[in-house]
């Protein structure tokens, strides 16, 4: 296991952890389904997504990560477009198994599809999903014939997407979005989000929700995600979080597409990431849409995520591949936790985290374990054991 040998003590007994999840956590929190009223579907030209082809999670490469490094892909702290192209080629065609990179595109992208790009800003300006990584995934949505028009990059919030500086970044042609203006505390509200199409869940923020309104235990999927695409490239970052322990594929999806997310961290001694993420990314609509999942590890973070400090990041210099996010997940934390290691710091499921505040100084979450991957793996999401991912590791010479 290398790095997480703390995982079999932290972690509870797998066969524990699945009686939990199918036993106590389905009727309360997992329950939904195609016909479920806690899931709803709008009309079936938004939500095909190409299942009719098996694109949907975990995809036609279950249990495959793609590793790529190229050593000139950030030179003094930038990320250099040449180097992310060629790690991209590459990256795809082996992925797919394919010769060629446009094939590789048109394996999951047609023209007619309208496709999300959905970027991680949080950690601006120094982690993010990176402007050259965007342009990079638009020209081979190009390649496999999608038009620029029919091209969305998003985020939930329209001012860290503007403050990333993806407006000014974005390729000719492409159209952004973004559901709502910016963070808030209550994430009632569903302006910008689709009020048919939601997972219920019994699970109420603490300090900010009164019980008694139905609304807070429903997290409706933005607008974007429901109707104004029908299939979605995901760009997360390579991070560790203060309350998920790492914040990869699965929770760029489960707290980037739809509100009311704060209630899975609402306090320190709350934190239900490990049962919130899995429920979210299990939707349907999020299933049979996200296609394709590129990691961007050229700068990482190692330490007080999902922002990113000066001192806490790395130039890893890394994409990673995958169409199973639970697969790409199970790598992502090995990277952080071994970079935390390098740093002669506890992995992140043997530590507390202690975030600054404006009110005592700091903010600990009791545990921070990635339990999410594991559970979204006992739902179908993909490949959790590290004996069976199949992980192809390509370095690019500079």
């Amino acid at each position: 296991m290398g790095t997480h040998e703390a995982w079999k003590y932290c972690l509870t007994r797998r066969a524990f952890t699945r009686a939990v999840l199918v036993g106590a956590l389905s009727p309360a929190l997992l329950a939904g389904g195609e016909n479920s009223p806690n899931s709803r579907r709008p009309d079936k030209s938004a939500t095909v997504g190409g299942k009719e082809k098996g694109l949907g999670i975990p995809g036609p490469f279950p249990g495959r990560v793609v590793e790529v490094y190229h050593p000139g892909s950030v030179v003094n702290q930038r990320v250099q477009r040449e180097p992310v192209r060629k790690m991209v080629d590459r990256g795809m065609r082996e992925l797919a198994g394919v010769p060629d990179a446009t094939d590789a595109w048109r394996l999951f992208f047609e023209p007619g599809d309208v496709v999300g790009v959905k970027v991680n800003p949080v950690g601006a300006p120094r982690a993010i999903s990176s402007h050259e990584l965007v342009h990079e995934v638009v020209a081979g949505l190009k390649s496999a014939g999608v038009k620029p028009a029919d091209i969305i990059v998003f985020d939930r919030y329209r001012r860290q997407f503007r403050r990333a500086g993806y407006v000014k970044n974005l390729p000719d042609g492409v159209r952004w979005d973004a559901a709502v203006d910016d963070y808030d505390t209550v994430q009632l509200a569903i302006e910008g989000y689709d009020p048919d199409v939601y997972r219920e869940m019994d699970l109420v923020s603490v300090g900010h929700h009164d019980p008694k309104d139905d609304r807070t235990r429903r997290s409706h999927l933005c607008l974007v995600v429901s109707r104004k695409v029908n299939k979605i490239v995901n760009l997360p970052v390579v991070k560790d979080h203060a309350s998920a322990g790492v914040t990869l594929a699965l929770k760029n999806m489960s707290h980037g597409f739809v509100n009311n997310v704060a209630r899975s961290h609402a306090t320190p001694t709350t934190n239900a990431c490990n049962t919130f993420i899995p429920a979210i990314c299990s939707m349907p609509e999020i299933r049979s849409k996200v296609v394709l999942h590129i990691l961007d590890g050229t700068k990482a973070v190692f330490e007080g995520g999902p922002g990113a400090a000066m001192n806490a990041t790395w130039s890893h210099k890394t994409l990673y591949f995958a169409t199973d996010p639970v697969a790409l997940d199970r790598i992502g934390w090995d990277v952080v936790d071994a970079k935390r290691v390098e740093k002669e710091m506890p992995v992140v499921a043997q530590t507390h985290f202690r975030q600054p505040t404006d009110k005592d100084g700091y903010r600990i979450h009791s545990y921070r374990q990635p339990q999410h991957i594991e559970l979204a793996s006992a739902l179908g999401l993909g490949v959790f054991d590290r004996e069976v991912i199949e992980h192809r590791r390509i370095a690019l010479k500079g």
